[in-house]
């Protein structure tokens, strides 16, 4: 059943911190919004495909939206349970009301009546129409979960799950757990089980930067005041005394440094929460990237040719994007990938009314700054 139309001036698609962020800088503004949410929740990322051990890597000032602040009581690197707690005050601080189980199927420009079309399905199997004069693509960067093809993956008999599944490492005592994927998630999830008895390994198939947490919160806010490639130079030689030379345990380190790959190709470094050191005393063995699974068992190959046995495969593969499927005349804004095409700091901005907030991959601190561009920019317009 299709309903009737709804108008506003902007439709914002998702309800994470981006969307919630946009939402209260219009909201200050005084500008009319409906916020759309295929979840039935805000920010369902860090409600339900989230580890329990989680914090934020950055410093609560990073992470913080628009407008409120952290309250002075939590700590510098909040827990997962914190910043859930700080998400619901803050909608609740700017009034904000989602439109829950509304998952947006068709986003179009019409230009003679120079509005955004929007259809989204909702519970039931009903439609609901929405039109507006400005479209905020707030999908977030982790939309739909991402798992590779790995030949005989689907006769491995083993366990096979993805990071989101993940909550801890109890029921994983003394199992053989390969994680696949050296991200942030990755690191912290072998270190988890790790912490818990397991038996963990991790694929590591590309270089990558290991920071430790203060030297990276430091260069992110050197950035702002001297050159990038001093700023890598500093983290590259601090880091290299923390850790030492990691190549001797199968990690490789790029040789663009860690904030010009962040701010070029958003490649983040990752933040060491202790894994590392777990690494170099064989509690967690790193592996080169992964070649097949033996069909019909156990077995893993790896690149090098070697195999090994495991009860468990988790991939934390990250995510993939489908916003190229219900949004229609984006192509000026996001690419294939659901990414910005237009270079930093005018990634934001699209033509026609379109934007986007939270999909540079600039994290918290990026999504907060979209925001408040894309609601200034709009205040001039209306």
């Amino acid at each position: 059943m299709t309903t009737g139309v709804e108008e506003t001036v902007v439709i914002i698609v998702g309800a994470g911190p981006s969307g919630l962020a946009t939402a209260a800088c219009l909201h200050k503004l005084s500008i009319p919004y409906i916020i759309l949410e295929r979840e039935d929740c805000i920010a369902s990322l860090f409600n339900k495909k989230t580890y329990n051990r989680l914090h934020l890597h950055l410093v609560k000032s990073f992470c913080q939206l628009p407008h409120l602040p952290f309250p002075a009581s939590f700590p510098t690197y909040a827990p997962i349970a914190q910043f859930l707690e700080y998400l619901d005050d803050y909608a609740s601080c700017f009034k904000i009301n989602p439109r829950f189980c509304n998952r947006v199927k068709f986003a179009k420009y019409e230009e003679d009546e120079e509005k955004w079309k929007v259809e989204a399905e909702v519970d039931g199997g009903g439609v609901k129409r929405y039109e507006g004069r400005f479209l905020v693509v707030a999908t977030g960067e982790t939309s739909d979960v991402f798992i590779p093809e790995v030949d005989g993956l689907s006769d491995f008999k083993g366990e096979v799950i993805h990071s989101t599944e993940y909550k801890s490492g109890k029921g994983y005592e003394n199992k053989k757990v390969l994680v696949v994927g050296a991200g942030n998630s990755g690191m912290e999830i072998a270190l988890d089980l790790s912490n818990y008895g397991a038996k963990t390994s991790i694929v590591v198939r590309s270089p990558i930067h290991i920071l430790s947490r203060w030297s990276f919160n430091i260069g992110l806010k050197l950035q702002k005041i001297i050159p990038i490639h001093l700023v890598d130079s500093f983290l590259v030689l601090v880091n290299n005394i923390i850790f030492g030379d990691l190549t001797r345990y199968g990690i490789q380190r790029p040789q663009e440094g860690p904030i010009a790959g962040k701010v070029r190709h958003s490649k983040y470094p990752v933040v060491d929460m202790g894994t590392t050191e777990k690494i170099k005393s064989s509690e967690i063995r790193v592996l080169p990237a992964l070649k097949s699974a033996n069909g019909g068992g156990y077995e893993v190959v790896f690149e090098n040719g070697r195999f090994y046995q495991f009860d468990v495969i988790l991939f934390a593969t990250g995510f993939k994007r489908s916003t190229h499927l219900w949004l229609q005349g984006g192509d000026c804004l996001l690419n294939n990938d659901g990414l910005p095409k237009p270079m930093y700091p005018n990634h934001w901005k699209g033509e026609n009314g379109l934007y986007c907030a939270g999909l540079a991959r600039r994290g918290l601190y990026g999504a907060r700054m979209d925001a408040q561009s894309i609601a200034q920019h709009i205040f001039k317009l209306i």
